[in-house]
């Protein structure tokens, strides 16, 4: 971790990955980790990782090509440059979109970029979820830094 210091024994966030996932809670997390980066005068990484969904028809991937993967990264790009676009011009840092399984893509980009934490919805109860685990869950057990799981707005 990058470790940037304040006073003694404080620690200074930043840089600040935000895992996204495009649904409706998005916002919330983005406020609360907008609201740590402004008052640590801190950047925010906006992340997303794509995949194709498994509810996907065999038939469909059995004639996918990359044009898919194309338009699936460019869709998701395109919505965190608008979450980027309602906030103070600066703060945002980078957008990633990569094609990756979310929990792995996002602890992969916070050891990369050395982010000092990563922010993250809590969400996903159904039962798969119980059955394999929340990205939320995933990433808080395999990130080598410290992560805030938002539940509601800070």
């Amino acid at each position: 971790m990058s470790g940037a210091r304040g006073p003694p024994g404080a620690e200074v966030v930043k840089r600040i990955l935000v895992a996204l996932d495009g649904s409706p809670r998005a916002p919330t997390v983005i406020a609360a980790a907008a609201r740590l980066a402004e008052l640590s005068n801190g950047k925010l990484v906006l992340f997303r990782a794509i995949s194709i969904p498994v509810d996907m028809p065999q038939e469909v991937l059995s004639v996918m090509d990359r044009r898919l993967e194309d338009v699936l990264i460019g869709n998701a790009h395109a919505e965190l440059e608008r979450h980027a676009a309602g906030l103070p011009r600066g703060r945002v840092e980078r957008i990633m979109t990569p094609f990756a399984t979310a929990w792995d893509g996002i602890c992969h980009a916070a050891r990369e970029l050395d982010v000092d934490l990563i922010v993250i919805g809590s969400h996903g109860y159904g039962a798969i979820d119980r059955v394999i685990g929340t990205t939320a869950a995933k990433v808080v057990n395999h990130a080598d830094r410290n992560v805030l799981v938002v539940r509601t707005l800070l």
